[in-house]
């Protein structure tokens, strides 16, 4: 059985991605799997456990705006976005800083960000000490698991589980704002019509 965490047990489960854990947690669109980004034996675990092809990068979380700057080049179109949808259910695509380590965005020149969409994430990735690698609960090209009990059947090798429940069921809107135009790649909770209107 893997064990499970309460919302308020920080503490145990930023430990378990320190130490290169993977766990499932509670997003606001569906349940998702994180490693920390500074584990690269966290990133290959998770991988292994979503059988996700190599090529892909996974979508970071971050905690903040603040976080979100370290790490990606924010301009005067994604800031909007920022401010205005996040933290939400939508995913921004942004070119990547130099700090990165390679393996983070498997080597491309741009990383798709999130935003901690609950207090309880906000806490474990401030706690963790770096951004998560966040990847929704399921085997690639499978249904997304929607209970704990069909992630613990999917994912019996998990470090952990944080309990608690998903608000949408849907995956996040995914917006790229690398290019001149901004385009809408998935059409999630916030519509193209909400994104148009912002920029």
């Amino acid at each position: 059985m893997i064990k499970r965490y309460n919302k308020d047990k920080i503490e145990i489960l930023s430990e378990i991605l320190v130490n290169d854990g993977v766990i499932s947690v509670p997003t606001d669109t569906v349940f998702g799997i994180c490693a920390s980004i500074n584990s690269k034996k966290g990133y290959r675990k998770l991988i292994e456990i979503k059988n996700r092809d190599i090529k892909k990068s996974f979508p970071v979380m971050c905690a903040n705006k603040e976080q979100i700057k370290q790490i990606a080049i924010v301009d005067e179109k994604s800031e909007k976005l920022i401010n205005s949808f996040m933290p939400g259910p939508i995913t921004l695509i942004l070119k990547r800083k130099d700090n990165l380590e390679d393996y983070v965005t498997n080597g491309k020149d741009t990383i798709a960000i999130r935003m901690a969409t609950s207090k309880e994430l906000e806490k474990l990735i401030i706690k963790t000490g770096a951004p998560l690698f966040m990847t929704s609960a399921n085997i690639s090209g499978k249904r997304e698991c929607s209970s704990l009990e069909q992630i613990q059947d999917v994912f019996p090798h998990l470090d952990g589980m944080m309990e608690g429940n998903v608000t949408f069921s849907k995956s996040s809107t995914i917006v790229d704002c690398t290019l001149h135009e901004v385009r809408v790649l998935r059409e999630g909770p916030i519509s193209i019509k909400q994104i148009n209107e912002i920029i």
